[in-house]
């Protein structure tokens, strides 16, 4: 296990890259203190600063973008009540929970969990609730995140969340959609939905993937 030091990289870190990026930015994006335990978390995490995801870790309590729409884990904040080594905890074997958004969405690194493209961000979406490759690894998916792109990848042309009048949520909150999105007849526009903990959606999105798989040997 490596110490503090050795993973604090003070000749290459990447946060002045994605301090920059923020800066640049053309859609807002709020870069969160980190907590005082950021140096926990950046020891659990066993990764360095001179990786972004490292980087995020321990320079930033979260990361806050569009409005809260996106949620990139950090050490923890009063906006974002989860950090990425405890939010992991007891969930992910195989791949690493990184981000979320308000529609009940999550993004992991993929450890060899989700296919043979390790180090490849993938998004559990909740229209599928199946685990879609994006092909890019988690420095490309944070330069990504901090572009209009992101408004494109969910179909939204401007920074209102026209028909969202829950939004911006707290940053351990998300969007319940009823029916289920992933159902014929599921739709953002057209479900009802209310507020969860996203936590709660976490384990209600694994739960119905079990039944999902194990509903055709169970009808046969």
């Amino acid at each position: 296990m490596r110490t503090l030091n050795e993973l604090l990289d003070r000749e290459d870190p990447a946060f002045p890259l994605i301090r920059q990026w923020a800066s640049e930015a053309d859609i807002p994006v709020e870069l969160l203190p980190p907590s005082a335990g950021r140096e926990d978390v950046l020891l659990s995490l066993q990764v360095t600063t001179r990786s972004p995801l490292g980087a995020i870790a321990y320079e930033t309590g979260g990361i806050l973008v569009d409005d809260g729409w996106l949620r990139i884990l950090g050490s923890g904040h009063d906006k974002l009540g989860r950090n990425i080594v405890s939010w992991n905890e007891g969930k992910a074997e195989g791949f690493l929970l990184v981000a979320d958004d308000v529609l009940g969405g999550f993004f992991a690194i993929n450890g060899g969990a989700l296919g043979a493209d390790q180090g490849k961000l993938y998004y559990l979406a909740p229209e599928t609730l199946e685990w879609e490759a994006l092909e890019i690894g988690f420095t490309a998916f944070v330069e990504w995140a901090f572009t209009s792109r992101l408004r494109q990848f969910y179909g939204r042309q401007s920074g209102d969340a026209a028909g969202f009048d829950e939004l911006p949520l707290a940053g351990d909150l998300c969007l319940n959609f009823y029916p289920f999105l992933w159902t014929q007849e599921g739709s953002i526009k057209t479900s009802s939905r209310r507020a969860i903990p996203v936590a709660e959606q976490w384990a209600l999105n694994l739960d119905l993937k079990q039944k999902l798989l194990d509903a055709p040997a169970g009808a046969s």
